[in-house]
């Protein structure tokens, strides 16, 4: 069932620190100078959305098309120095969820592209880049650069597969309560994560995950140094590895970038 939109979010109602920059090149720069420059002032859960952003980044360096005043492009600051860098995949695994929860609320269809692109259908609606800074054996500071397509009409990169919730509902929609609500589902699976001793939030959150993942059943083309192949998903690892198993039964085992879904 999808929601009507009959309500407004202003930034004193928002759930976490927000800072709306009218432009800047990318809200990862900007949020991780801030963070350079001030170091303990800048708050957990900190969030900057720009209105127009010059250089947004993607995913293996691509940049990330949104039209001035019409999507939703953010970064958000987190210090979870009780995370072991060996298990920051679970990070990337929160704010995908929570981007797709949300989603979920407003169309069908929505599920997550391992690592973490979000995808409706065949169509990329939300692309996410996470920057550790890793302290020792722990991760001490993280910074999610998202971009989240809202109420885009057109698309005019040459990108293969965009769509925006506009294009899939017919309707505009609150950028900003959308947001929030992301954040709230941010701050909600973080605060259950931190306050669990016994990896029972981080099963949960893996079971999750899994269960929303693009292309969950059956044999689908994929591609490798190898060339391309036939494979079901069996698992993802807590490093975030990749584990398929193609027609022949065979498992194989893949890091970020080292496969290609095909579509």
């Amino acid at each position: 069932m999808k929601k009507e939109l009959n309500l407004m979010i202003t930034p004193a109602e928002f759930p976490v620190p927000l800072i709306i920059l009218p432009e800047t090149d990318s809200t990862n720069n900007y949020l991780t100078q801030l963070c350079n420059e001030q170091q303990s002032a800048v708050r957990e859960f900190t969030t900057v959305i720009a209105e127009r952003q010059t250089a947004g980044k993607g995913q293996r360096g691509n940049s990330w098309e949104s039209e001035d005043c019409r999507n939703i492009t953010f970064s958000f600051v987190l210090y979870p120095t009780f995370i072991e860098a060996r298990r920051q995949f679970i990070l990337s695994q929160i704010v995908s969820l929570s981007i797709k929860e949300e989603l979920d609320q407003w169309t069908e269809g929505i599920s997550i592209k391992w690592p973490n692109d979000i995808y409706w259908n065949e169509k990329k609606i939300c692309g996410i880049l996470i920057e550790n800074d890793l302290s020792g054996h722990h991760i001490g500071r993280s910074i999610s650069g998202i971009g989240v397509n809202i109420n885009q009409d057109v698309f005019r990169s040459n990108a293969p597969n965009p769509i925006s919730l506009k294009q899939i509902t017919g309707k505009d929609h609150d950028r900003y309560l959308i947001l929030a609500n992301i954040m709230k589902r941010v701050k909600e699976y973080y605060t259950l994560l931190q306050a669990d001793t016994s990896n029972n939030a981080a099963d949960i959150i893996t079971e999750r995950y899994v269960r929303s993942l693009f292309r969950r059943n059956g044999f689908h083309r994929y591609a490798d140094a190898d060339g391309e192949f036939l494979a079901c998903l069996l698992r993802v690892e807590p490093d975030g590895r990749f584990i398929l198993k193609d027609q022949t039964g065979k498992e194989r085992g893949y890091l970020f970038k080292e496969v290609q879904y095909l579509l």
